[in-house]
């Protein structure tokens, strides 16, 4: 009977279709390309992303196993069997670090639960590469995720989170799915006060990266500034 353990890698991924070794450190990627078990959020993204990565020509000796949002969670919770068994399996998100607004932390819950190693790697996080380039406080910061679609519970969220900000001086991190950045944006810039500061950081790690900060009353001059139908973070600070 085997006895031994597999580990559980936490293994980022390129914020967009950068060189890998430009934002993966060589020991990642080398790691990486020993395993032959992957649970990923996208099969056909990891992949393409292992393939880049040193792995073109072996993908089909790997294994994959899906998690994201429509994965049933007893499914995701039994991919535990893996690592249970011996094996070591590797995590990989659509986009920078697993288990951080990615639903890997299911998995890795499991692991912790059941006494299993977990060894995360060092990689790109658009959430804090952002928030390092705002200018804003780093010391005290909450990041909210997603907040309500509808324009009347947007609004709402928004001056709560600003006025949580003014109160307690912690700055407030939002993302939304690429297609809503514009009806966001406009949200914000509608609601907050003047004084209040924006970053927008747009394409973090790409050439065609755009992080700027600025007062309210600063956007709302730029008015036919569009951010476009990119990953973006918004950061708030009142």
């Amino acid at each position: 009977m085997n006895n031994k353990r597999g580990i559980l890698y936490l293994i980022p991924s390129p914020l967009g279709d950068n060189p890998v070794e430009e934002v993966i450190p060589a020991y990642a990627i080398t790691k990486m390309c020993a395993l032959k078990y992957f649970v990923v959020e996208e099969i056909s993204t990891a992949r393409r992303y292992l393939s880049r990565a040193g792995l073109k020509g072996k993908i089909e000796e790997l294994q994959f196993y899906e998690l994201n949002e429509h994965t049933d969670s007893e499914v995701a919770r039994g991919y535990i069997k893996l690592l249970l068994d011996g094996n070591d399996v590797g995590i990989i998100s659509e986009a920078g670090l697993p288990a951080v607004a990615d639903p890997g932390n299911i998995l890795v819950r499991e692991a912790q639960k059941n006494d299993i190693e977990v060894v995360p790697f060092v990689g790109p996080s658009s959430l804090m590469m952002a928030l390092m380039a705002s200018g804003l406080n780093g010391q005290n910061f909450a990041f909210n995720g997603y907040i309500p679609v509808k324009e009347g519970p947007r609004k709402a969220k928004i001056k709560e989170l600003e006025s949580l900000s003014k109160r307690s001086g912690q700055t407030q991190i939002i993302i939304e799915t690429p297609y809503r950045n514009g009806s966001l944006l406009a949200d914000i810039i509608s609601v907050c006060a003047e004084n209040t500061k924006l970053c927008i950081a747009a394409d973090i790690t790409l050439p065609t990266a755009y992080i700027k900060t600025k007062s309210i009353a600063e956007w709302r001059e730029l008015k036919n500034f569009r951010i476009g139908k990119r990953p973006c973070v918004f950061i708030l600070q009142g």
